[in-house]
């Protein structure tokens, strides 16, 4: 069993875009020394570089958790990849640890959550190198891996009907354009001998059950599987790839399941492996993000006078950020909103149609910012010396830099960043947009870097609002924001989205509310819940209310307009450089 100690620790050393000074932590360890009693789940979340796993207790309560690092290899430019058997292996690792000391028999499901990324299998269910080199372990794409980005403009521009469920525009994230990609790069090594591509939550409950079927969550919102029609032979011709079609789609699943659906039980060798019993239930899969909004979106909120208490759960977004976020709503009626991925019907909560909304690169970029600047090392050596984080050292440099009647958030009146350092997934679906930073100094100190880092977390948090105007112009009715990720470990980030968008932020009681999402679809597997909104009811806890503070409003009104206008002005760049002549610029010759 975990010491209490060693889990306070693993939890801090998991902030990686923490600004939290360490709260109370009893939350999570409320129950680490007492014996589990009556049911439990294991919850195990596939992220971008590494493996956790958690044990859930019936109401939710994490008692145990695990992490293990993953490989990422990034070979050149926009290329990333993982091996699957380095996955596995960490899973079943992080998965024994978090048992260990436990009867294994109190465990009835188990739910596995991971990124939306390609896993290439021979017809031996062997790794096939999804590269250049022909190295073999590298046989996952992984999700953010944009090396498809001439595939999936190629795609968009076929017009086909299946577009309009991924917001019009085929993201470079996706799954058919790195199938195409692979097709015309690796066409006589990992396109002629790969028997089984899964996206990578299908991959895990293939590993565990056997079974070849797939989540309705990967195959809807990533491979443009429709609940009710299936596979659309069209499209697959359209886009160069009808040699998938064969054989009843045999290559990328000919059978899906709903999340939390009952898709296997443990064989006797994952079984082993996990170090669980065999014939534990398993759960259909979850991509990350959605297993995320399963973790929080159901919180009972009475009492809290929340706009969406007494509302339906359509009221409510979950915000799921870490390297990069998702912005989950759901709705009763299919809404097509332009640059939005979606409708999904059942991709995330049965029966409710889910849009998605997301940012490329949100974690990933306040890490790239904060390190690529001079004053890192500067900053580095004061976190270390402090035993704090760096993101906490410079939340805590952002107060003291405030003077007067200044709010510390008013301090980047004259800096403003466009955040879409990797492309804009949503709302403008434009994978060619780039950074942009105004308002740059000589200046190379510390106070320098604690202020571009305040405008790249504003960014972020006006790039959520710019995504909940779309959702609502197409028929959404968000009142209430949900997070959950790794950077909602930050308090300033999360004080941000409830003052740029004026909504209240509601967070977690438990910190790990992803991995209560896979725990439960082991539970609504095991059939000790009877539907993923029963389980969402009473797995999920409301922690903290973060409410906007009106004193900012006109503030964020003028910065969301510059925000808006800063991609308008970057495309009016390119069309400048893109005409044949520039003398006649009006700027110079």
């Amino acid at each position: 069993m975990t010491s209490s100690k060693h889990q306070r620790n693993a939890l801090l050393s998991r902030g990686a875009f923490s600004g939290f000074e360490d709260r109370a932590t009893s939350c999570l360890l409320a129950h680490t020394h007492a014996e589990m009693s009556g049911s439990a789940y294991i919850g195990v979340d596939v992220g971008t570089g590494s493996v956790r796993a958690a044990l859930v207790t019936r109401d939710g309560h994490v008692t145990h958790t695990s992490e293990e690092s993953l490989h990422v290899w990034e070979p050149c430019a926009d290329h990333y990849e993982q091996s699957s058997a380095d996955i596995w292996s960490k899973c079943c690792t992080a998965v024994k640890k978090v048992t260990r000391g436990i009867d294994v028999d109190s465990v009835r499901g188990i739910g596995f959550d991971a990124t939306c990324s390609l896993v290439a299998l021979d017809r031996d269910f062997q790794p096939v190198a999804v590269n250049q080199t022909g190295i073999r372990e590298r046989n996952v794409v992984m999700w953010m891996d944009h090396r498809a980005a001439e595939q999936a403009s190629r795609i968009t521009a076929t017009k086909h009907e299946v577009l309009q469920r991924v917001g019009g525009v085929m993201s470079p994230e996706m799954q058919p354009p790195k199938l195409l990609w692979l097709k015309e790069n690796l066409r006589e090594t990992c396109w002629k001998e790969t028997a089984h591509f899964f996206d990578l939550p299908d991959f895990l409950s293939w590993k565990a059950t056997g079974s070849l079927a797939r989540s309705l969550c990967t195959v809807v919102c990533k491979w443009t599987y429709s609940p009710s029609d299936g596979w659309n032979d069209t499209f697959w011709t359209a886009a160069g790839l009808e040699d998938l079609v064969e054989n009843n789609y045999s290559r990328i699943g000919a059978e899906t399941g709903r999340p939390g659906s009952l898709i296997g039980r443990l064989t006797a060798e994952s079984a082993a492996d996990l170090g669980l019993k065999p014939g534990t239930a398993v759960g259909a899969s979850l991509i990350d993000a959605h297993a995320g909004g399963l973790g929080v979106m159901g919180s009972d909120v009475s009492g809290h006078h929340l706009p969406c208490e007494n509302q339906p759960i359509t009221s409510r977004m979950a915000v799921i950020c870490g390297t990069s976020s998702c912005h989950m709503a759901v709705s009763e009626r299919a809404l097509f909103v332009p640059g939005v991925w979606g409708p999904y019907l059942s991709a995330m909560v049965p029966d409710l149609w889910l849009n998605e909304g997301g940012q490329s690169a949100t974690g990933r970029l306040v890490e790239h910012v904060v390190k690529g600047h001079v004053a890192y090392t500067q900053l580095k050596a004061l976190a270390d010396k402090s035993g704090k984080n760096v993101y906490s050292c410079l939340n805590v440099r952002l107060e003291n830099m405030t003077r007067g009647p200044t709010h510390l958030e008013q301090l980047t009146a004259g800096l403003h960043v466009w955040p879409d350092f990797h492309g804009n997934r949503s709302p403008l679906a434009d994978q060619t947009s780039r950074g942009t930073v105004v308002g740059l100094t000589l200046s190379q100190t510390l106070d320098d870097l604690a202020l571009l880092y305040l405008a790249t977390l504003q960014a972020i948090a006006l790039g959520t609002r710019h995504i909940i105007d779309a959702m609502r112009e197409a028929g959404h009715d968000i009142t209430t924001l949900f997070l959950c990720g790794g950077l909602s470990k930050n308090t300033l980030l999360v004080q941000l989205h409830a003052n740029v968008t004026g909504l209240p932020v509601v967070l977690s009681e438990e910190r790990e509310p992803v991995l209560v999402g896979a725990a439960v679809l082991g539970a609504c597997a095991s059939s000790d819940y009877s539907s993923i909104q029963e389980a969402m009811r009473n797995m999920s806890r409301i922690g903290h209310v973060v409410r906007p503070n009106p004193e900012l409003e006109s503030f964020y009104r003028k910065k969301y307009e510059v925000f808006l206008m800063l991609y308008h002005h970057q495309k009016e760049y390119i069309k400048l450089m893109n005409d044949g002549d520039h003398c006649n610029s009006p700027y110079g010759h």
